[in-house]
């Protein structure tokens, strides 16, 4: 899953090591000419006096001048921490490796402003950073990917299953996205996930306008035991998903899953339809879905829906067939809310909770 990204993540740290390795080479011949500059002013720190020379190179130095800013290490500093057993990684280290990452997250389907807060979170962690000589660059780079990374996936993030436990039962979880992007087989993967932890679920389609919606959702419902709440094609999305609810409450079930038409957020009857359906129903949630391998289609669905029907979550399909990792990397950064399952394959208990750190870590695994 997010091979691809993965790849690309791997070629920043190898860039960033070529570059730092080509200023490693050269430091030896850059210290030895700051120590003859340097003089009788204290510079030449070796061995026990490693701490003197941390003192003087935050003053003037030899010939008198200060010494450069924090951004920008001056041939002094660079030589003061090759002979203290250090490397300092400048932004000449960092500019092409950057570009090359813009260039790659862009291409994994990374929305603009994730890429760009990747970039600037990365150089603002590895700028200036030293370096011990025994460490290797790509532990820094590494840290600083994952910090990066971290940052952009995990915005808006809780505790899903915490939040069905504490919440007055039953539960109401409304279902919307686009048509033909693993919606209803979503919702019925969800029953089956709160099934296996203890908690009883009714089905209800508010897809009243689709021909053979009701049939499909039926089939899930027969397949795993679970009611389904319907009425005729053509009736009220606010009326079933309703009737789910009072269905729930007089039958003891822990949680009402309403499933609404697909629909683009450009249809204004059918955007209708979910303000109708908060009016009436009063979500606890609602959960956008669609398809990890739809990149950046997805992320704008997302902050489309968003901005239209105040979503709390998304799921995302497909997620397995998906090399890029784009949607996955820049859903919950774009929206401000969280993705919460990544559906992983065809059947009923392929269904994963989304956990920001395994992802990270696997994106930057090397084995």
């Amino acid at each position: 899953m997010f091979d691809g990204l993965k790849d690309k993540l791997s070629g920043f740290r190898e860039d960033v090591e070529e570059s730092t390795e080509v200023e490693e080479d050269a430091a030896p011949d850059d210290g030895a000419a700051a120590e003859s500059d340097a003089g009788d002013s204290g510079a030449e720190a070796v061995g026990d006096d490693a701490a003197e020379a941390e003192t003087a190179s935050d003053g003037p130095t030899a010939d008198g001048d200060s010494s450069s800013s924090d951004d920008e290490p001056s041939t002094f500093q660079r030589a003061k921490a090759f002979a203290t057993g250090r490397i300092i990684i400048e932004e000449e280290d960092l500019e092409e490796p950057l570009w090359n990452l813009e260039m790659a997250l862009l291409e994994s389907d990374v929305e603009m402003s994730v890429a760009e807060q990747i970039l600037d979170s990365v150089r603002e962690s590895m700028l200036g950073e030293s370096r011990k000589q025994v460490e290797t660059t790509g532990e820094l780079v590494e840290s600083a990917l994952h910090d990066a990374l971290l940052d952009v996936i995990a915005v808006g993030q809780f505790d899903f299953e915490q939040r069905i436990a504490d919440a007055d039962k039953p539960v109401t979880i409304v279902f919307t996205g686009v048509n033909g992007v693993g919606k209803t087989t979503s919702i019925a993967k969800l029953s089956e996930w709160l099934a296996d932890r203890g908690y009883s679920s009714v089905l209800a389609n508010g897809d009243t306008y689709r021909a053979g919606a009701n049939e499909q959702i039926r089939e899930h419902a027969d397949r795993l035991g679970r009611d389904l709440i319907s009425h005729d094609q053509g009736g009220d999305p606010a009326a079933v998903i309703y009737d789910g609810v009072e269905y729930a409450e007089a039958n003891g079930i822990d949680v009402v899953l309403g499933d609404t038409a697909g629909r683009l957020h450009t249809s204004d009857d059918l955007m209708a339809q979910l303000e109708k359906i908060d009016r009436v129903v009063d979500p606890d949630m609602t959960l956008f879905v669609d398809e990890a391998v739809a990149g950046q289609d997805a992320v704008n669905r997302a902050k489309e829906f968003d901005d239209a029907a105040a979503i709390d979550g998304a799921i995302l399909t497909k997620a397995d067939a998906d090399s890029s990792g784009g949607a996955a990397i820049s859903v919950a950064y774009v929206t401000g809310k969280p993705i919460l399952f990544l559906g992983t394959g065809q059947g009923y208990d392929d269904i994963t909770r989304f956990d920001p750190e395994d992802l990270v870590e696997s994106l930057l695994d090397e084995e």
